[in-house]
C-alpha cells in the first residue's frame, strides 16, 4: 500500500482470531495489516502505523520461550490495544502481574462499563462480550486504571489513558462480541484518530500504479480460471497494463461441468482478454494416478499448473511475471503469517505448492485482500455480476473434492453431481446467498436397491456453508425439499451413485472443502 494510507499495525502472537482482527479494522475503511510478532521498535517506527494492534494467542506470557514484544515499542507514542494475550503481554512487560486464574473463563460474559472512555463511546453501560482464557491480570503496571470488568476478571479492560495504552481481556473481533467492530471502531477513530481513507477504489489506484511499476515494459502471463479471485487479479492487471497481459486458460481436467467452453467464450470472446488456451488434461491425470494424498494431490497440481506456464512461456518470450489470484485467506491458512509456530491447516496451489525453481516472478495484487474485498474490486472494475458472485472454487479443482485417488471416472461422476447441486441452488435462488455449495465424491460404496436389482455404488456429500470471508463458516439449512431434489436428481442422473449424504460440519472444526 502506498506511504499516505493510515495503517493499523496487528502482531500476530498465533490467535485463530488474527486474521478477523485485521477484517474488521478494514470494515471501519482503515488498511490494517498482519506482521511478525517480533517486529522491533524500529522497523514499526519505519512502517509509521497510526496504530498497533497485539494480537491474541495461545501461550501464557510467563512460560520459558512465549513470544515478547520489543518494550520499546510502547514507548513511540503510537497508541497500542492488546487484545486476550495480547493485554497480559501489555501488563507483562510493563511491570503487571499475569498469572493463572482460579477460574477458566471462556464463553459469554456481561462486560460492565467502570468509567467512560472514548473505547466505548455509544455503548451504553455495558455490553456481552466474548472472552477465552485461563490466565488474568491479578495486577496493574503503573500508570493503568481499570475501565471496565466482568464478574470473574477485574481488568476486563484497562487503560493508560496518558500513553493511549488500552487492552481488552475479550475477543471484540468475533461475532459472539455483538458490537466488537463498534470498540475496535472507537479505537481506531477516536484513539488513534483514523480519518479512513482506504477504500476499494483507492485500493485500486494504487495497486495499478504498483503493478504498473513492477512490471514496466514486461508481459505478464496469468493462470484464468473463471473464479472470482483469478478474473479479478486479471481485470485489475489488465487495467494497469492491458494487452501486457497474457490469460493462459489451462484445461487441467478438474474443472466443471462444460467449464472450459464457458471460459472461453466469456473471457475470450465478450472481453477480448489476450486468451491462450491450454488442454492438459492428460498431463494432470497422469500425474495424479496413484495419489491420494490431500496435501500430496495439492501439490502434484500446483507444481504440474506452474510447468505448464513455463512451457506455455516459451510462446511469450518477454513473459517475465506471473500473474496470480492469491488472497488473504490462501496466505493466512498456508502459512503462519509472522512465521509463529502454528499447524499449516492446508496449502494452496497458489502459495504452497510452488516449484523451488519457477523462473517467473510473482504479481499477487489480491493478496492483501479478504474474498468479499475481492468482489467489490471487481464490481468496480465492471466484472458482471456472475463472475463477481461466483462461489469460490479451490484452485486444485475437483482434485480435492475426490477423495482419494483422482481418476477419469470419479471427475465424470463429480462433474454431473456437483452440476445438479448448482442447478437446484439457483432454481431455488440460493446460489448468491450461500458462500459455496457443492458435491464431494466418497471415497466409499454402500449397498443400494434400484429396481429389483441390488446396487454396490459410490455415496456423494453435498456440501453447503454460509460465510462472510471463508474464514469460519456454518454449514446451511437448506429446505429438506430442495435437498430431496438434488439427491434424487443425482442418484436417478449420475450412473455410479446411489447414496447421497448432507454435510453439516461448521468450520472450525472442520475446513470447508474436506481436503
Amino acid at each position: 500500500m502506498s506511504d499516505s494510507v493510515q495503517t493499523i499495525l496487528i502482531l500476530d502472537y498465533g490467535s485463530q482470531y488474527t486474521q478477523l482482527i485485521a477484517r474488521r479494522i478494514r470494515e471501519c475503511s482503515i488498511f490494517s495489516r498482519i506482521i511478525r510478532f517480533d517486529t522491533s521498535a524500529a522497523e514499526l517506527r519505519a512502517m509509521a502505523p497510526i496504530g498497533i494492534i497485539l494480537s491474541g494467542g495461545p501461550a501464557s506470557v510467563y512460560t520459558p520461550g512465549a513470544p515478547q514484544v520489543d518494550p520499546e515499542i510502547f514507548d513511540l507514542g503510537i497508541p497500542i490495544l492488546g487484545i486476550c494475550y495480547g493485554l497480559q503481554l501489555t501488563i507483562h512487560t510493563l511491570g503487571g502481574r499475569v498469572a493463572p486464574g482460579q477460574e477458566r473463563e471462556f464463553g459469554d460474559a456481561k462486560l460492565t462499563f467502570d468509567e467512560p472512555e472514548p473505547f466505548f463511546q455509544g455503548l451504553g453501560d455495558g455490553q456481552s462480550v466474548w472472552m477465552s482464557h485461563g490466565d488474568k491480570v491479578h495486577e496493574l503496571p503503573p500508570g493503568f486504571h481499570t475501565i471496565a470488568h466482568t464478574s470473574n476478571s477485574e481488568f476486563a479492560a484497562v487503560a493508560n489513558t496518558e500513553r493511549r495504552i488500552y487492552g481488552l481481556q475479550f475477543h471484540p473481533e468475533v461475532a459472539h462480541t455483538p458490537n466488537g467492530t463498534q470498540m475496535l471502531r472507537n479505537f481506531c477513530y477516536d484513539v488513534c484518530g483514523c480519518t479512513g481513507d482506504w477504500t476499494m477504489a483507492s485500493f485500486i489506484e494504487t495497486k495499478v500504479e504498483e503493478i504498473r511499476e513492477q512490471v514496466g515494459d514486461h508481459q505478464v502471463i496469468l493462470g484464468l480460471s473463471g473464479g472470482v479471485d483469478s478474473s479479478v487479479a486479471a481485470a485489475l492487471i489488465h487495467k494497469a497494463i492491458g494487452d501486457q497481459l497474457i490469460c493462459i486458460f489451462v484445461n487441467n481436467g478438474l474443472l466443471r461441468l462444460n467449464e472450459a467452453d464457458r471460459v472461453r467464450q466469456l473471457f475470450g470472446d465478450n472481453f477480448k482478454f489476450r486468451l491462450d488456451y491450454v488442454d492438459a488434461t492428460d498431463r494432470f491425470l497422469d500425474k495424479l494416478k496413484g495419489v491420494d494424498d490431500p496435501e500430496a494431490k495439492r501439490k502434484v497440481i500446483g507444481n504440474e499448473f506452474v510447468y505448464v506456464f513455463n512451457d506455455e512461456a516459451v510462446k511469450f518470450r518477454s513473459a517475465k511475471f506471473l500473474g496470480q489470484g492469491t488472497t488473504y485467506p490462501d496466505v493466512i491458512e498456508s502459512v503462519p503469517i509472522g512465521g509463529n509456530p502454528a499447524a499449516m491447516i492446508k496449502s494452496h496451489h497458489n502459495v504452497g505448492g510452488l516449484p523451488d525453481d519457477m523462473d517467473m516472478e510473482l504479481v499477487e495484487p489480491l493478496r492483501r485482500l479478504f474474498k468479499d474485498e475481492v468482489r467489490e474490486v471487481g464490481r468496480q472494475l465492471g466484472l458482471p455480476k456472475e463472475v463477481v458472485w461466483r462461489q469460490p472454487f479451490p484452485g486444485p479443482g475437483l482434485g480435492v473434492r475426490i477423495l482419494g485417488e483422482v481418476t477419469r471416472e470419479a471427475v465424470e461422476v463429480l462433474q454431473r453431481a456437483d452440476a445438479i447441486v448448482v442447478d437446484e441452488m439457483k432454481k431455488a435462488d440460493l446460489y448468491y446467498s450461500t458462500w459455496q455449495a457443492f458435491a464431494v465424491l466418497l471415497p466409499i460404496r454402500s449397498v443400494g436397491v434400484m429396481g429389483d436389482e441390488r446396487t454396490y455404488e459410490n455415496a456423494v456429500a453435498i456440501r453447503i456453508v454460509e460465510s462472510q470471508d471463508g474464514m469460519t463458516a456454518d454449514w446451511a439449512k437448506i429446505p429438506y425439499e430442495i435437498l430431496g431434489r438434488m439427491s434424487t436428481r443425482i442418484i436417478n442422473e449420475v450412473r455410479g451413485v446411489n447414496r447421497v449424504c448432507y454435510d453439516i460440519s461448521s468450520k472450525p472444526p472442520a475446513t470447508i472443502e474436506w481436503e
